[in-house]
């Protein structure tokens, strides 16, 4: 899959295509994290945070 860097306001990004999203339960404000490994660019999704004891405070 290829795609551009674009302008986004003051910023750059890319668009991710909604399968991709799709494949990784990811919506639009998902976390995720950014690192780099050599000269890749990896995106991680990152589980919502504190939800777990969130389902505790319900019960």
């Amino acid at each position: 899959m290829v795609t551009n860097i674009i302008q986004i306001g003051n910023s750059k990004g890319i668009i991710l295509p909604s399968e991709v999203l799709k494949q990784l339960r990811l919506s639009l404000k998902s976390a995720v994290s950014i690192s780099l490994d050599g000269n890749n660019i990896v995106i991680k999704a990152q589980p919502r945070q504190g939800w777990a004891e969130a389902a505790k405070r319900a019960h």
